[in-house]
């Protein structure tokens, strides 16, 4: 890391457990972070600010007005254009010295292991669950730890999936819930939080610094600002990683 990578986190590296060792596992790690949306745009500046060194960003399509309330990686200037060129000039803008592969596709059968492949880290903001249950497949089988993280309405959920400890994303849901709809109800605001908090779980799990979320669930209630975690286990039968040995029960 130069000078000037250094000033730029200078002020992180005051905080308790942070030095220059734990920031130099940020700037060699890369992540991937699909979609690049609400939630998921909040993770890639949060990361990208951080320090961390390689991004792998996954979003296609092209720009919709109504995409404004919550994707604040994009512009108005940008409607009609792939969201991949608006999230890579922000990101540019932002810390011209990361690293980037930004990929104007949504993961899919035919790049899913490729893109896993690419990463040490997932971080799955994905709004269908045929994406978020292809990263789970392939998190599983490369024994890649992914950050969980989703929204509705008022509502955020936020898990770490590390392939043979923690419940998988086919433990939670064996099959896709039958009241996922593509459009749901989101406050940009809630995007953003959520997203922070998973990019800080990101941080956590690379470094090593603080207690990310394993075996539990964060429910968070913006609405009334009301918080629990939930105690999660895997699924012995599981059709995704059940196949992985079982912790050892400890007395």
């Amino acid at each position: 890391m130069n000078p000037t990578e250094l000033e730029r986190v200078g002020w992180q590296l005051d905080c308790a457990g942070f030095n220059l060792e734990t920031q130099q596992k940020l700037a060699s790690a890369t992540v991937l972070v699909s979609r690049c949306g609400g939630v998921g745009g909040a993770v890639s500046m949060q990361l990208a600010a951080a320090g961390v060194g390689h991004l792998v960003l996954a979003h296609g399509g092209n720009l919709r007005l109504d995409d404004l309330n919550r994707q604040t990686l994009m512009s108005y200037a940008g409607i009609g254009q792939p969201r991949a060129l608006c999230i890579e000039k922000r990101i540019r803008e932002f810390n011209p010295n990361i690293r980037l592969s930004v990929i104007s596709e949504n993961i899919s059968e035919s790049n899913a292991s490729r893109l896993v492949g690419m990463a040490d880290l997932v971080v799955d903001c994905a709004p269908l669950f045929e994406e978020r249950f292809l990263m789970n497949h392939e998190c599983v089988r490369q024994g890649k730890t992914m950050v969980e993280c989703s929204i509705f309405d008022s509502e955020g959920h936020l898990t770490i999936i590390h392939p043979g400890t923690t419940p998988c994303l086919r433990c939670l849901y064996p099959e896709t819930p039958s009241y996922w709809k593509r459009r749901f109800p989101v406050f940009g605001a809630v995007a953003s939080t959520m997203g922070s908090m998973a990019a800080l779980q990101a941080i956590q799990i690379i470094t090593g610094v603080g207690q990310p979320l394993l075996g539990t669930l964060l429910h968070c209630d913006f609405g009334s600002m009301r918080f629990k975690r939930l105690s999660l286990r895997r699924l012995p039968l599981c059709s995704e990683c059940g196949h992985l040995a079982q912790p050892t029960a400890t007395a």
